[in-house]
């Protein structure tokens, strides 16, 4: 059968997508670039941007940027871009799911996976697994400020008080900081931020444990797998 088709089967993408990866370069057959037409059968071996497809029963792992607006649930209330349309625009076959969630106005880095025990495994607690968020707030950032978000802020809203972070200054930029968390409270950053009288302005996802954004395109994906997160 024909590669792209293939690809359809094996859940990686629509025939059109798959089309583009191969144009693109990203798709390999028996560890050579593959080219438009080609045909396979169901023991070669295929790799999507390094990741090897082995069989029917993948497992499918993706980072996806996802754009200001869409949400990550199935509320009927909220009239709003769906994640589950977005992977249906991506031309996924296979029901994929968020691991967390961004909220409406938050951009950036999301992962998508049809592997429940990955997902169970990241979004456990006790793991402590990074989140870096590039942070622009509404008026200057001091080291007071930073400070006390690296220690810990009480949310009133909630009556819980977040854990130790990291936080980082973009050069001499006043108004743009990043942050990274081990913990995934609604809202944790913006809430963090409001308790010491900031306003977010925009918030991005730019890494998730040893996984970052990097150059995924908004409303674009990048098909990794566990190595891409450090995991074994």
């Amino acid at each position: 059968m024909r590669l792209n088709k293939r690809l359809v089967e094996l859940g990686v993408c629509s025939r059109r997508n798959a089309d583009k990866l191969i144009s693109e370069g990203r798709i390999k057959v028996n560890g050579k670039l593959a080219s438009l037409g080609e045909q396979v059968d169901v023991n070669d071996d295929i790799e999507v941007d390094g990741n090897r497809i082995l069989n029917d029963n993948e497992k499918i792992l993706i980072a996806y940027n996802k754009p200001k607006g869409v949400i990550c649930t199935e509320s009927k209330v909220e009239k709003a871009e769906k994640i589950s349309d977005k992977i249906k625009e991506l031309g996924f076959d296979k029901r994929l799911f968020t691991i967390g969630r961004l909220d409406k106005d938050t951009t950036g880095l999301l992962l998508l996976t049809n592997d429940g025990d990955l997902a169970r495994e990241i979004t456990d607690k006790k793991n402590n697994y990074e989140k870096e968020y590039e942070v622009r707030v509404s008026k200057e950032i001091t080291e007071e400020f930073l400070k006390k978000l690296e220690n810990g802020v009480y949310l009133s809203e909630i009556d819980k008080k977040t854990r130790a972070c990291k936080t980082h200054r973009f050069g001499k930029e006043l108004y743009r900081f990043s942050i990274t968390i081990t913990e995934g409270l609604n809202r944790q950053v913006r809430r963090m931020c409001k308790e010491l009288g900031y306003h977010v302005t925009s918030l991005k996802r730019i890494r998730i444990m040893n996984c970052k954004l990097g150059d995924i395109k908004v409303g674009e994906y990048k098909i990794i797998s566990r190595k891409n997160l450090g995991l074994a």
